[in-house]
């Protein structure tokens, strides 16, 4: 039988408390709220700052995401997947906010490049750093498109399985592989490239 990893029970535990502080809160209890707050606080800004480096902004965004969940608490049953949820909600209101501030109100979201690539290469490094240079990484980092970079980092880094990163990239499950695959394939051509030059 395969062992349960640390990280995987992690997720269960916060999964667990959260359908129990969802349903304690639609009951009325305020309290909930803030154990909800913290409970995913960090995780909504870390995830934020790879759409953003806009500190501010960001936290503007969160803001603007836990007042929604507060207001529309009755209908808090509907949503199957919270996480998921608030990871969309959070990308969709940043996606706002840079086509506001940057006067692009008729550009689609998918040709915005709102990639905070500092941050995902820095991630990306910390994998890599026992079996690949660093500057080497940073550079095959760079080569990949912005998609296959949030792709990349929600499965590796952020451990979201394919479902959870087809509803946050608003991509059906086909075109997350492929655009998975490219970025894997690319990653690997580059790394023996590095290799053999």
């Amino acid at each position: 039988m395969k062992p349960v990893s640390a990280t995987a029970s992690n997720t269960r535990e916060t999964a667990d408390q959260t359908s129990q502080l969802l349903n304690e809160f639609q009951a009325g209890d305020t309290n909930a709220f803030s154990h909800l707050y913290d409970l995913y606080i960090n995780i909504l800004y870390n995830y934020g700052h790879r759409l953003t480096t806009d500190s501010e902004m960001l936290k503007d965004c969160i803001h603007d995401v836990f007042v929604k969940i507060y207001t529309r608490r009755s209908d808090l049953n509907m949503i199957e997947n919270f996480k998921s949820y608030i990871f969309i909600s959070l990308k969709n209101k940043i996606c706002d906010e840079i086509r506001k501030r940057v006067y692009m109100s008729s550009t689609a979201v998918e040709d915005v490049d709102p990639i905070a690539t500092d941050d995902v290469e820095r991630k990306y490094l910390q994998m890599e750093q026992e079996q690949v240079e660093s500057h080497a990484v940073s550079y095959m980092m760079k080569q990949l498109s912005p998609r296959q970079r949030e792709a990349l980092t929600l499965y590796y880094i952020e451990e979201r399985k394919y479902e959870d990163i087809c509803e946050i990239m608003s991509m059906n499950y086909q075109s997350v592989r492929n655009l998975m695959h490219r970025g894997l394939t690319k990653l690997r051509t580059l790394q023996v490239k590095q290799v053999l030059y």
